[in-house]
């Protein structure tokens, strides 16, 4: 199968410190894979380069003929400014900018595609609802609403299910799997390992750099998750990034 993301010898990080370094691999288009490892291993970091939102420090990430137009990316929700005063329509619309453009108009198959994605996360009726009154799990569903209508064939998602009730985090499972189903690229940072187990086949697991990578079942042993801890303990926050030939190439 092709591939949907390539990395070569990819660096990501900040002021020159890396937080992820020289990963190379590849994901194949389709795939379902789980981004895991201890805190500060570089999860969330790795899905911002593969949104393009921070540039590599070396190395590249190709998209296999996608554009970042093609990725829909689903951020921590302490990454978003809950007292921002934004209705919950205003907040699921922005995911049709694709379709309307940036400052395109809303008409009335836009509303309609709006209000089908809330009733799919289980959300119908809250469109005039600021997005300040809701709860954590309500809060979620209404991302993954977004996601939604963006309708894209990459689908990035940073923790989605951390922090939120059981039957919040069930219902948006079956959202995962149906978009995979679908024939779409999902990539997700998780820490549930349960989650990982039940519902991701294949898995990455990061400590800074792949500490193991392919099917879930081979990468959660007892060893890497050690191993992982470890890396993460010893690696200096304040090392600058360093040049090295390329990597061995990972598949998922």
């Amino acid at each position: 199968m092709a591939a949907q993301l390539t990395f070569q010898n990819l660096t990501l990080g900040y002021d020159r410190h890396p937080a992820v370094h020289h990963l190379s691999g590849e994901i194949a288009e389709g795939a379902l894979l789980a981004v895991i490892g201890p805190n500060g291993a570089g999860k969330s970091t790795l899905l911002r380069g593969i949104a393009g939102l921070i540039r590599p420090l070396s190395g590249t990430v190709r998209l296999g003929g996608m554009g970042v137009r093609d990725i829909a990316y689903l951020p921590q929700t302490a990454e978003i400014d809950r007292s921002f005063p934004i209705s919950i329509f205003d907040l699921v619309g922005a995911g049709l900018w694709r379709s309307t453009g940036g400052f395109g108009g809303i008409g009335r198959r836009e509303r309609d595609r709006i209000s089908a994605a809330l009733a799919a996360v289980g959300l119908q009726g809250f469109e005039s609802r600021p997005i300040g009154t809701l709860s954590g799990g309500q809060m979620q569903r209404v991302l993954f609403a977004r996601v939604m209508l963006q309708d894209a064939r990459l689908i990035v998602l940073d923790e989605p299910f951390n922090a939120i009730d059981a039957r919040t985090t069930a219902d948006l499972l079956e959202l995962v799997q149906r978009w995979h189903a679908e024939g779409r690229t999902l990539l997700a940072a998780l820490h549930d390992l349960e989650i990982v187990r039940a519902h991701f086949p294949q898995t990455l697991l990061l400590a800074r750099q792949v500490v193991a990578w392919g099917p879930t079942s081979d990468v959660l042993s007892a060893q890497n998750l050690l191993q992982a801890r470890r890396m993460c303990e010893a690696f200096d926050d304040h090392a600058a990034a360093c040049e090295v030939p390329d990597q061995p190439s990972h598949a998922a």
